[in-house]
């Protein structure tokens, strides 16, 4: 059996190059559709780089990420998640000569040349197995994300104008078309970090909640309705999918993030 850094070095690797099957799918399904010219064209110019990714293990983009980690453990798992995972981003992305894309200090702007530290996010649950997610996050969708703190009274209709206006003001850099991923509920941190859960989904994956699972269908197509399309130039694609993760929050609070995440949706998972 693959040792789990050696699954994870695999995953890593894949992932850089392999689109989204799900993605891959919707963007090819948008072309058969869509009348305009310009964006069918980027349509197109979309597939040959997610085909000559695949053909010749090249990136999807070169901008290969930071490496995001959400670790699900059971109670009392004796590893070193921070050397393990560390270790296997520095060997992954040396075997695929990817972009070392992290910066020591935000501001001095020093390259670690390993693309290190990653980011992992831990979850205690009630199961056997080690089950761990990762994703190459790129920093132009990322820097498009947005958090609000609304008032109860905004509602749902404050959430829809929040994460609508998002997207008119920000999608264009962002590389469409996106996936949406949406926090409500918690606190300032608690809904950034349920919008980076919502985004480790498998596609075409809904909210367990029927009335949440009904909201993303209603936001997806609202953002679909833009007619932003892919890359900006227009068109029926927007967004590929969008996912919203709930908690509970204080009566005073309404807190809502939408972290947003490129055409090159790069997301896999391993259980150990």
């Amino acid at each position: 059996m693959k040792t789990l850094k050696q699954q994870i070095i695999e995953k890593l690797s894949e992932i850089g190059y392999l689109s989204d099957k799900y993605a891959e799918d919707s963007i090819r399904n948008a072309i058969l559709k869509e009348p305009n010219l310009l964006a069918y064209d980027v349509l197109s110019y979309l597939i040959e780089n997610i085909d000559i990714a695949k053909e010749k293990n090249f990136p999807l983009c070169q901008d290969t990420g930071n490496v995001v980690f959400w670790v699900k453990m059971p109670p009392g798992v004796n590893i070193n998640f921070e050397t393990l995972l560390n270790e296997a981003v520095v060997e992954a992305f040396n075997i695929n000569n990817y972009r070392k894309s992290i910066v020591k200090d935000p501001v001095n702007r020093k390259n670690t040349n390993n693309n290190t530290p990653s980011i992992i996010h831990y979850e205690i649950k009630d199961t056997d197995s080690i089950e761990i997610s990762m994703m190459l996050k790129g920093g132009g969708s990322e820097n498009m994300s947005a958090l609000k703190m609304l008032t109860p009274g905004d509602g749902i209709q404050g959430i829809r104008k929040f994460v609508i206006d998002t997207i008119i003001n920000n999608a264009v850099n962002a590389c469409p078309p996106l996936t949406v991923g949406i926090g409500i509920g918690g606190n300032f941190e608690t809904c950034a970090l349920l919008a980076k859960k919502s985004l480790f989904r498998l596609h075409g994956e809904k909210n367990p909640d029927d009335y949440w699972a009904k909201e993303e269908e209603f936001l997806l197509n609202e953002i679909n309705q833009l007619r932003i399309g892919s890359m900006g130039f227009g068109g029926n694609l927007t967004a590929i999918n969008v996912n919203i993760e709930v908690k509970p929050c204080h009566i005073a609070s309404l807190p809502v993030a939408v972290n947003l995440e490129c055409h090159a949706h790069r997301v896999a998972k391993v259980v150990y």
